[in-house]
């Protein structure tokens, strides 16, 4: 869960599924909904993970449609993360925060905003295959 899912935990929700396969169930979801970012796809695309079609949700949308029905959630922004905490009064989950930098923010060329996503779709790559022992 992040802010917005349109960068960071999408990213994660495609390297988990990339990972893992069908083996474990993972959605991601943002408190605000927002678009969905380019930058986010071309990166995940060099990984061979193809998010062209991700539609940006928020986690009550996700309620609503699926339920939460989640043994752990990962957080990656503070946002998300007071968001989570509140959600644990409802449901049994446990809530992990993995603060992770907003790319979005970064400014100037298209390579030095590519670089700056690549730096968050591999710090979520390592998180992801050591927390859940890929």
């Amino acid at each position: 869960m992040c802010a917005q899912n349109a960068v960071r935990s999408p990213m994660a929700e495609g390297l988990a599924k990339h990972f893992f396969g069908r083996s474990l169930y993972v959605q991601s979801a943002g408190v605000r909904k927002s678009e969905a970012d380019g930058f986010m796809v071309a990166v995940m695309d060099e990984m061979g993970i193809d998010e062209s079609r991700h539609k940006p949700r928020t986690i009550d949308e996700l309620e609503e449609w699926e339920g939460l029905n989640f043994d752990l959630i990962i957080t990656l922004s503070p946002e998300a993360h007071h968001k989570a905490l509140g959600l644990t009064r409802t449901i049994a989950a446990e809530v992990e925060y993995w603060p992770t930098a907003d790319p979005t923010i970064v400014q100037g060329s298209r390579e030095q905003m590519l670089e700056a996503y690549r730096e968050v779709r591999d710090g979520l790559a390592r998180r992801i295959r050591e927390r859940l022992k890929v």
